[in-house]
């Protein structure tokens, strides 16, 4: 499959309708995804923007022969050396050996370490250009931690297009390809889960790249990243979505997530959220069992949150492993301006509300409640209220 995306740009890349799990086994891709490639034809010179990912490599240097002689390819763009852009490139340069690599200089020592292939590298940094003939330009902008050290995007002068690689993209399978033609509330869901997942600690990067990017004064008629839709329909609409999530985002939401063993925790939760509505009916209120749930879906909904609240039930002196895994991601992912609160039952020690504290406060969050909510066994009446009452507190909190 190939297709135009101007008279210029030609899509060369795969979309992978099966792909469950991605980054290992790290993130979820519900929807599947694409790995976007692009050709483009100066009136001169014709330069591979990035290719696919590894298992596809076959696939797509036959796909790629029947739009263009691989000889004709003067220039290869590698925009970020992840697997998932780059995985054709060994197949492709055994083919074409010889052909210039641009990339940025950590681009270099990525492709060299994950290859240990010395291609024809040209290391470039934010202002060199690639010239396609007739005043036609590819400019490249170095984009450091968004999301790796080696990122960075490149321009299309005349046709005004961005390829941001990674940026604005979503884990979004779908033949359509432009934003304009996909389902609207798929293509958020996507775009916001992706951005939550992997981008939300570079976030004070992402809002000084955007600022010198538009800085530069170029004009953006498309967008084009390296998974997921082409932006062609007002564009920039996704740039000003990813100024908005950077700026410590929140939306009117409190979100419960818990583990539980025997239910009481599950019943003290449902308590709480109860407290919750009946402080601040205006709250979304979302509950999740941890165990249960994917954790990137979670991940999605503490970024949208203004406070959450985690409960686990002691064992062994500690806590449930799905609260623990959960908590060590939201460390690395570094959410701001967040406040939370932790609960559990217990049979004889009750440490697990401690437990969780830490594990907010090394993570960030602002605690609402220093001391928490310990509830013995199975909630009784007494319990159920102060469970509420933990519940009006946070409700307040969040106003």
């Amino acid at each position: 499959m190939s297709f135009k995306v101007n008279s210029n740009v030609t899509w060369v890349g795969k979309v992978d309708w099966e792909l469950r799990k991605f980054h290992g086994e790290e993130l979820s891709a519900h929807r599947g995804s694409t790995y976007n490639s692009y050709l483009v034809r100066g009136p001169e010179k014709t330069v591979l923007i990035d290719s696919v990912w590894g298992p596809f490599a076959k696939e797509f240097l036959q796909n790629l022969k029947k739009e263009i002689d691989l000889n004709k390819i003067d220039y290869i763009v590698a925009n970020h050396g992840e697997t998932d852009h780059s995985g054709a490139l060994p197949e492709l340069l055994r083919e074409i050996p010889g052909t210039p690599v641009y990339c940025s200089h950590a681009g270099v020592k990525s492709l060299k370490g994950q290859y240990h292939e010395e291609w024809n590298f040209i290391p470039v940094k934010t202002g060199d250009k690639i010239d396609l003939g007739g005043g036609k330009e590819l400019v490249f902008v170095e984009a450091k931690m968004l999301h790796w050290p080696d990122s960075m995007f490149c321009y299309l002068t005349g046709d005004h297009i961005l390829f941001p690689n990674d940026a604005f993209g979503q884990h979004y399978a779908t033949e359509y390809m432009f934003n304009d033609l996909v389902d609207q509330t798929e293509l958020y869901a996507e775009a916001i889960k992706y951005y939550a997942n992997i981008l939300t600690p570079f976030s004070p990067l992402v809002t000084a790249k955007i600022k010198e990017v538009v800085g530069m004064n170029l004009p953006v008629e498309m967008i084009c990243p390296s998974h997921g839709v082409i932006w062609r329909d007002d564009p920039l609409q996704i740039v000003n979505k990813y100024l908005e999530w950077a700026d410590s985002y929140q939306e009117n939401q409190v979100t419960i997530i818990y583990d539980t063993m025997w239910d009481g925790t599950r019943k003290t939760a449902e308590a709480i959220a109860l407290g919750l509505k009946e402080e601040n009916p205006e709250l979304n209120i979302k509950l999740y069992n941890a165990a249960r749930s994917d954790v990137n879906d979670i991940i999605t909904e503490i970024f949208k949150s203004k406070a959450i609240i985690i409960g686990s039930p002691t064992i062994n002196k500690g806590i449930l492993h799905s609260i623990s895994s959960l908590m060590e991601m939201a460390k690395g992912l570094k959410f701001k301006q967040k406040k939370a609160a932790a609960f559990g039952c217990y049979g004889w020690s009750g440490e697990s509300v401690g437990v969780v504290n830490q594990l907010l406060e090394e993570a960030g969050f602002e605690l609402i409640s220093k001391e928490g909510l310990k509830v013995l066994w199975n909630p009784d009446q007494e319990a159920v209220e102060a469970a509420k009452t933990l519940g009006r507190e946070v409700g307040k909190a969040v106003k």
